[in-house]
């Protein structure tokens, strides 16, 4: 065993420890895996086939679990409730997991080289939806055209087809059967929004390197593989999204350069549209110089092209200058929803709107 083994054996369990102590802990399946694959070199080496920026462990989490919802024979599938599976973590989860990972090598490996976790959230539109509308009061345009960039399979362009329940209040589509109904707690001090059907998206794309098409069955089910197994509701609200994007025909499309397709797509837009470009939990995987040279383009599309820039990421990936806001008693700062846009005396402006849970389970509304 060479030392850049060892140490890469290091990393990846340290990591594994973490998102078992820090990022999985909801799911008590996901922490007894990483603590199963920590302690196991074999397991460990898998993700010497992954790339670079997509070594994390919700990536072989992903690849696991769509073996599982494949229908694979095996043991291991009992301790998955999105297969039914009603056993609770014990002593023979770790050598079951092990047997598993064998029997299915070539197709892990196969994931963890190809594939990517695109999860597609769409809880995070119970914040998309207040942004688009406070962007619409503050460019005075109730047309808006979005861009979603990094869109997997485009589930967040149907934004306006979901129902948005805050407790006190509710937003978005009308309730109805088959309809996504989005649960997100309000925080804070912020009043309740009031429903304005003032504003419309008249506009849309998703952008992506590897996109996710809805109408592909296997591709449907590796989304299905990235959310946590044990959360039904947002496996029941996924399902009712496909349906609805099936449906719609929203256009997403591949691009393997996708910062280079944003000027092109506003040179096709209509008069009295306002762009909005958005990007949630994309910008973590960008290597450093993508990523400066990312800001640096889109800011140079504010200016010159009027678009909105709306950014749903990391605290430490917010834009240039933006102090971070204090966050309601109780609430995570998990994601900073932050708006660079120009003002009607041509200067641009940057605003943060919200502090929200990754999958948008709470909102602190600051906007």
């Amino acid at each position: 065993m060479t030392s850049d083994t060892t140490s890469f054996r290091a990393a990846q369990a340290a990591s594994y420890r973490h998102f078992a102590a820090q990022e999985c802990t909801d799911d008590p399946l996901y922490v007894a895996i990483c603590l199963a694959v920590a302690d196991a070199p074999e397991l460990l080496e898998l993700m010497l086939h992954a790339p670079g920026r997509q070594r994390r462990p919700n990536l072989l989490l992903a690849a696991l679990h769509e073996r599982i919802l494949a229908g694979v024979p095996h043991g291991l599938a009992a301790y998955y409730p999105s297969v039914g599976g009603q056993r609770l973590p014990d002593a023979e989860l770790p050598a079951l997991l092990l047997d598993f990972a064998r029997q299915q090598a070539d197709l892990l490996v196969r994931h963890l080289q190809t594939r990517s976790t695109q999860t597609n959230e769409t809880g995070r539109c119970a914040v998309l939806w207040p942004a688009l509308q406070q962007i619409a009061r503050l460019s005075g345009q109730p047309n808006l055209a979005l861009l979603d960039f990094g869109s997997s399979a485009g589930l967040n362009l149907g934004v306006d087809d979901y129902h948005y329940d805050y407790g006190s209040f509710q937003l978005g589509a009308p309730a109805a059967p088959g309809r996504p109904q989005i649960r997100c707690e309000w925080l804070g001090d912020a009043p309740p929004l009031t429903a304005d059907s003032g504003w419309r998206i008249t506009q849309r794309l998703g952008l992506d390197l590897s996109p996710i098409d809805v109408h592909d069955d296997d591709a449907v089910r590796w989304l299905a593989a990235c959310l946590w197994p044990h959360d039904r509701e947002r496996a029941l609200r996924l399902d009712q999204a496909v349906a609805l994007a099936r449906a719609a025909g929203h256009r997403v499309r591949q691009a393997d350069d996708c910062l280079a397709e944003i000027e092109p797509w506003l040179d096709t837009l209509p008069a009295g549209v306002q762009p909005v470009l958005f990007n949630s939990w994309v910008l973590a995987y960008f290597p450093a110089e993508e990523l400066a040279r990312y800001q640096a383009e889109v800011g140079r599309l504010v200016r010159s092209r009027g678009l909105a820039w709306l950014s749903a990421e990391s605290p430490s990936l917010r834009p240039a200058g933006l102090e971070l806001p204090p966050t309601a008693t109780g609430a995570k700062a998990h994601s900073l929803w932050s708006l660079l846009w120009r003002d009607a005396g041509a200067g641009l402006r940057t605003e943060a709107l919200a502090w929200s849970h990754p999958h948008g389970r709470w909102v602190q509304w600051l906007g």
